[in-house]
């Protein structure tokens, strides 16, 4: 049996999701989280085989939220669902160990399919990511700038350059104003960009955005 940990901060998302796993036999529901903390707590204290983790919940950035589940709870297998395109954090995630990257529009038989080769320990990508994967991995490709950036950092370049404000991204990421301006002050640096419309239109000309 499967031991499954939604983690969603949307009712009706969870609510899909639960319906999903109830038709499964080989799936068991054993928690729900609404938070990055929530998640930390639960994957440590309950018996969990798979994480269905949200790239957008309040508490830890989903990148924070990965990289202390990969210290903490290694033998849980995370799936990261997600709005956003698998431009965005994808790549991000599977290198933090996820197990896969599935964005919502994937039907429920997919996301029982990748549920269950998450558990068996395997990875769920599909054919675009497994390009984009193994276009990452060229030994000879020039990195894109924004590939260099920390996963903090990459986190408030997304944020700024989908044109949300320095006092809304401290909001969203948990952070202070200053700290998200000693950010952005570190992504234009190392970006070799001047103004907040650069940083918007580079984001928007990679499809970091959508």
């Amino acid at each position: 049996m499967i031991r499954l940990l939604i983690a969603d901060d949307h009712p009706i998302v969870r609510e899909g999701l639960k319906r999903i796993v109830a038709e499964c036999p080989d799936m068991k529901l054993v928690g729900e989280a609404v938070d990055g903390d929530e998640v930390l707590v639960k994957c440590t204290g309950e018996d969990v085989d798979v994480l269905l983790l949200d790239v957008s919940m309040p508490g830890p950035g989903f990148l924070e939220t990965m990289r202390c589940l990969r210290k903490d709870s290694p033998s849980v297998r995370v799936l990261v669902l997600s709005v956003h395109s698998e431009d965005q954090y994808a790549v991000r995630a599977l290198r933090l160990g996820a197990s896969g990257y599935l964005t919502k529009d994937h039907s429920p038989d997919e996301l029982a399919g990748a549920i269950r080769r998450a558990y068996r320990g395997g990875k769920y990508v599909t054919e675009s990511l497994a390009e984009r994967l193994a276009f990452e991995l060229e030994s000879d490709r020039e990195m894109q700038p924004h590939a260099m950036l920390s996963d903090r950092e990459y986190q408030v370049l997304c944020k700024l350059g989908a044109g949300t404000s320095v006092k809304e991204t401290a909001v969203e990421l948990g952070l202070s104003p200053k700290t998200v301006s000693t950010y952005r002050t570190r992504v234009l640096a190392k970006m070799k960009l001047k103004t907040n419309a650069e940083l918007i239109r580079y984001v928007l000309r990679h499809g970091l955005v959508d």
